[in-house]
């Protein structure tokens, strides 16, 4: 049994990978953090901003002089 899953373990990076497919360039330190923190957060920050302005509570308006006083 233990033959069998040291088996399975050795094959398991070969089960992710297409017939044929090659690994690419890997991603430089400054690529990882802006595709995978600093996008998603000021992707956030903009929907969170626009969704604030749409719902923020409006002003009063003031009421409008229809007559002069005398």
């Amino acid at each position: 049994m233990i033959k069998s899953l040291s088996h399975a373990a050795h094959l398991l990076p070969m089960i992710n990978q297409e017939g044929n497919a090659q690994p690419g360039e890997g991603l430089t330190a400054l690529q990882t953090f802006t595709y995978f923190v600093f996008a998603p957060v000021a992707i956030f920050a903009v929907i969170a901003l626009i969704s604030w302005f749409a719902s923020a509570p409006k002003k009063a308006k003031t009421e409008v002089l229809n007559h002069i006083a005398d």
